[in-house]
């Protein structure tokens, strides 16, 4: 592709630097030729830029690997909702929440790189886990270890010590070989033992309903939902695709108070009207939005959302999440992808997919077993 590239671009510096050497002989001999051949020759790259896309910033990562999914086919986190109908609400949730300031973050859609997903595997060390204060015992699994990989962190951290007042120090450990994806809310090692507030063990071989561990239980996600298959990385960038839905957030007074839909099964803490998108609404990216406004990498993370969408999983003011480029192969700066490359998607390119009937919130959890 570069070779192809080069190619055209030196063609046309040649026949576009001889017209403007013909035209500005003829007409102002004190042209600079050299200038206005190079700025003409910029403005092709740039064309070819946008005509060959992706494909041109793909080729500096050719061999790059896609990570396997988290669940089995048939997993909602990976169902193709392109031609799903819309909600009947879609366009009074999209309006409200347009008049209400959009997303947080000064209603710029940025993205958080905070979270890490460590991998285990069979040499990888477990610690003694022991509940931590306040914690949420109903909605938790029971476990009496967790792995914990070398060099690895929770969310925010350097290395597996919490600083609370700064973030939700989520850990997320993914063991594919057991099949199991550990997800640990306020998570903290100390004295030999990892504690958390909440901790949920997700089974990699299960297709769960949409009732997910169980209506009224919430996860380490105050929707109820698994983080790791709802978060983008560096490495899905860079072999342009993701073939999932992606985890997004909103401040808690633009979210629905009191109700949930499925497939989320816990709704945590928000304060919004009944016009306001419930916790587990599915938005997608309208067809009709030009993806030639955004970078590369960024179009890869715009064609999810038209294909997969993305799922209202928590409250908060930074609207994507992505994974940390600590534990992938590709790194975002290697393909060009910043935290702000997403900020020209406003929530009226957004529509609601059919959510079903909303769920009142109740805190009862029943696991499904």
């Amino acid at each position: 592709m570069n070779m192809i590239k080069a190619s055209v671009i030196f063609a046309l510096g040649i026949l576009l630097g001889i017209g403007v050497a013909v035209i500005g002989y003829g007409f102002h001999r004190h042209i600079d030729f050299a200038k206005t051949s190079q700025r003409l020759k910029d403005h092709a790259v740039v064309a070819l830029d946008k005509a060959f896309g992706a494909k041109v910033r793909a080729a500096k990562l050719e061999h790059g690997v896609a990570p396997a999914p988290y669940f089995p086919p048939g997993s909602i986190w990976a169902q193709d909702i392109s031609h799903a109908p819309l909600d009947p609400q879609s366009s009074t949730m999209i309006a409200w929440l347009a008049d209400a300031g959009g997303w947080g973050h000064n209603n710029k859609m940025q993205v958080d790189f905070g979270i890490r997903v460590l991998q285990a595997d069979a040499n990888t060390p477990a610690v003694p886990f022991r509940k931590g204060p306040n914690f949420y015992a109903a909605d938790s699994d029971n476990i009496s270890t967790i792995p914990l990989p070398a060099g690895g962190g929770i969310e925010g951290e350097s290395g597996y010590q919490c600083n609370i007042n700064q973030s939700d120090c989520h850990l997320i450990v993914a063991d594919r070989n057991r099949s199991k994806l550990y997800e640990a809310y306020q998570a903290n090692y100390a004295d030999g033992a990892l504690t958390a507030t909440g901790v949920v063990l997700w089974n990699l071989n299960r297709v769960y309903p949409p009732s997910g561990r169980g209506d009224q239980c919430t996860s380490a996600d105050a929707a109820g939902f698994p983080i790791a298959p709802l978060l983008f990385n560096a490495d899905e960038l860079a072999v342009g695709h993701i073939e999932h839905a992606i985890r997004f957030i909103l401040p808690n007074p633009r979210i629905r108070a009191h109700v949930f839909v499925h497939p989320a099964t816990h709704a945590g803490a928000p304060r919004g009207p009944v016009n306001a998108p419930p916790m587990g609404a599915r938005f997608r990216l309208k067809s009709s939005f030009d993806l030639s406004k955004l970078t590369p990498a960024a179009q890869v993370v715009a064609r999810a959302m038209q294909k997969y969408g993305m799922f209202l999983s928590d409250g908060g003011n930074i609207a994507l999440s992505a994974q940390n480029d600590a534990d992938t192969k590709a790194k975002y700066a290697d393909i060009d992808f910043g935290s702000h490359d997403l900020q020209d998607l406003k929530v009226t390119d957004f529509e609601v997919v059919d959510m079903g009937t909303p769920i009142r919130l109740t805190d009862d959890c029943v696991l499904n077993r």
